[in-house]
């Protein structure tokens, strides 16, 4: 579980990068996720790290109430993110976190798991804000190629899909036969790189 752990650190540091280098009139600035500005990517981001003491500690969702509703963001978002990002990461380091049973939404999963889910939506979201704010978008060449060994991520078939069809992504584009790793990882996700 170690390399998950310190690959988990990396993606973090991949995001964190990509926060220090928002300039101030970039967070309406439209990103690969469609639906998403820069300030609706970060508060994605934010949002699951708010989260992660809370489900590492036994909580539910549906107990949860409007806890982490709204703009968490503030006036400050770069500096919600460290704080929101530095506790998520110490709740994950806490001896034990990744094998406890974690109350998702789609059911009961154990935190390794979901220590993978938010490594790989970390490392994803970076390069979708890289893109967003005119940044280099080159990924962790070690974190990708961890990604892409995953089981979760081998074939057509990720985390939570049964049948190849992921609806949580666009469908896959073609890539070349020689494409690179980080090629692979984005057309997985239905991003052309």
């Amino acid at each position: 579980m170690t390399d998950l752990l310190d690959m988990h650190g990396t993606a973090m540091a991949e995001f964190d990068r990509r926060m220090h280098e928002i300039g101030p009139t970039q967070w309406a600035d439209r990103t690969p996720c469609t639906e998403w500005d820069v300030h609706d990517l970060v508060d994605h981001l934010v949002t699951e790290q708010l989260w992660v003491p809370y489900l590492l500690d036994g909580g539910r969702i549906e107990d949860a109430g409007d806890r982490f509703d709204g703009n968490p963001l503030g006036d400050e978002p770069v500096r919600t993110w460290e704080v929101a990002a530095r506790e998520a990461r110490r709740a994950w380091l806490r001896p034990g976190a990744t094998e406890e049973t974690v109350h998702l939404s789609f059911g009961d999963a154990e935190g390794s798991l979901y220590l993978w889910q938010m490594t790989f939506d970390l490392a994803v979201h970076a390069w979708d804000l890289a893109k967003g704010i005119g940044a280099d978008p080159t990924l962790n060449s070690e974190l990708v190629a961890f990604l892409l060994d995953s089981e979760d991520l081998r074939g057509d078939i990720a985390p939570g899909q049964s049948d190849g069809l992921n609806p949580m992504f666009a469908p896959q584009p073609r890539v070349a036969d020689d494409a690179d790793g980080q090629t692979l990882l984005l057309a997985k996700t239905g991003r052309s790189a």
